[in-house]
């Protein structure tokens, strides 16, 4: 298993969503979804509040007179409603996957969105291919951390992939 990131504070870089070509609008989604829920554990707004913020302001919206990508927004709200919703039975599992003596809190607020989400998708979603549900959020996790926590992630999602998608592994 890769080293436990020892950081509490994210890095603040955040991956481009400027509109460029084949940026999928569910890619845009899930990177949406992790800033929200990011958000929503830093400052303890509601779903609901989130999801028509991001709709309203941030979903293919402009940054600095640059235009973001679309996102597709159904999407982005299954997945943040979904993880929200779900997070009592997806932070057991993420317990499970620590190091001993480790806490979920510890980790990166960041990493535990990521996590939280592509565990949503990989548990609820069976519409999307586990290595696709896998491929993104490393993505993600590239675009915000240097060291060794996509490499836990990595991990973490592989483990639940197996668990959760053995059919589909076998296939």
């Amino acid at each position: 298993m890769a080293k436990m990131p020892t950081t509490n504070q994210p890095d603040k870089r955040a991956p481009d969503m400027r509109d460029r070509e084949g940026a999928p609008a569910r890619s845009a989604a899930r990177l949406a979804a992790v800033q929200a829920l990011y958000q929503m554990e830093t400052t303890g707004q509601g779903v609901d509040a989130v999801i028509n913020e991001f709709a309203d302001h941030r979903l293919g919206g402009e940054i600095e007179g640059e235009k973001l990508h679309a996102a597709d927004v159904a999407f982005f709200s299954d997945i943040l409603r979904g993880t929200v919703e779900s997070q009592s039975r997806l932070d057991p599992y993420l317990q499970k996957q620590l190091a001993e003596g480790w806490k979920l809190k510890r980790l990166d607020a960041t990493a535990r969105a990521i996590l939280r989400a592509g565990l949503y998708e990989m548990v609820r979603r069976p519409d999307v291919p586990f290595r696709v549900i896998i491929n993104e959020y490393l993505n993600i996790a590239n675009a915000f951390f240097d060291a060794d926590e996509p490499k836990f992630i990595n991990g973490v999602l592989d483990s639940a992939a197996r668990d959760a998608r053995s059919d589909e592994i076998t296939a």
